[in-house]
């Protein structure tokens, strides 16, 4: 079973929320956090090509792709994995996407805030299993 890193990064390039998913390895955290921050420039880039919100795979690290998302509002939904199918990861941002839209609506979040609700976590680790595992 592959391990899955999801980041959601503001505008501004604060991590809002983070998780792994499959068989976590403690020693490839670092790593992970280190690929997709590296990533980052190169979504950048690629939102001048583009005016799509899903960009697919941006960047490729060793066996590691990594795919992003971008809202309209400029945040970035950053997935860690290894070859997968495009639909799949397709449906998984987009269903991140609402559930994130959704806790933005909610009165008592901050926008800009650390996401720190344990059902936004479970949601988003039943949408993993769903799509991913």
């Amino acid at each position: 079973m592959s391990t899955y890193y999801f980041v959601i990064v503001s505008a501004g390039d604060a991590p809002l929320y983070e998780a792994t998913f499959g068989v976590p390895r403690p020693e490839h955290k670092h790593m992970h956090q280190f690929v997709v921050h590296a990533a980052l420039d190169l979504v950048d880039d690629a939102l001048f090509l583009t005016n799509a919100c899903y960009l697919k795979t941006v960047d490729k690290h060793g066996d590691w792709n990594v795919s992003a998302y971008v809202t309209p509002s400029g945040v970035r939904l950053m997935l860690l994995h290894e070859a997968r199918s495009e639909d799949a990861v397709r449906a998984f941002f987009t269903d991140c996407h609402e559930l994130y839209a959704k806790t933005l609506a909610n009165p008592f979040y901050q926008p800009a805030a650390p996401i720190l609700s344990q059902a936004f976590d479970a949601k988003v680790a039943a949408l993993a299993k769903r799509y991913l595992l």
